[in-house]
């Protein structure tokens, strides 16, 4: 029963052999291992993150608005074709930018061609007086507001 319990021992002391006392020389080979998961691994890491955060958050360049202005009407068959909709001088031929109702050329009123109908008529008039179409083309650009609530906190119930 002694010697039993002197293997039983034995066999345990010799699993922990290996654990409390290291073989040095294999824990030096595995130091470059250990340099690349704890400080090269972290330094890319952060790189990376870097890197992820630069390109998400990069200012972009900024499109400058240009003021359309008029073009010249498409001609089919010698005759000037206007688009549905949209302001036009038939004097000179031009489409104009919407919200015009002036031509800049001559001065004369612009007129539109009702886009639901095909009544023509003058482009200061802001209903179709045939099918009551009403065309009001705002040519502003609307104001971009920040997300969020308004100043002082409290969102409007």
């Amino acid at each position: 029963m002694g010697d039993a319990i002197g293997q039983l021992f034995q066999g345990v002391i010799n699993f922990l052999t290996p654990i409390l006392i290291p073989d040095w020389k294999a824990l030096i080979d595995l130091l470059p291992v250990f340099l690349l998961i704890g400080v090269v691994g972290p330094i890319l890491s952060l790189l990376v993150f870097g890197w992820f955060v630069y390109v998400v958050g990069k200012p972009r360049a900024r499109i400058p608005y240009v003021e359309p202005g008029p073009r010249p009407a498409e001609i089919v068959d010698g005759k000037a074709i206007y688009p549905s909709g949209e302001p036009y001088c038939a004097f000179d031929q031009l489409v104009l930018p919407p919200g015009t109702t002036r031509c800049p050329i001559c001065g004369r009123d612009a007129a539109v061609v009702c886009p639901k109908c095909g009544t023509g008529r003058q482009a200061y008039v802001d209903t179709c007086g045939t099918c009551g179409l009403v065309l009001r083309i705002d040519h502003t650009v609307p104001a971009l507001r920040p997300a969020g609530p308004p100043p002082g906190g409290a969102a409007a119930a």
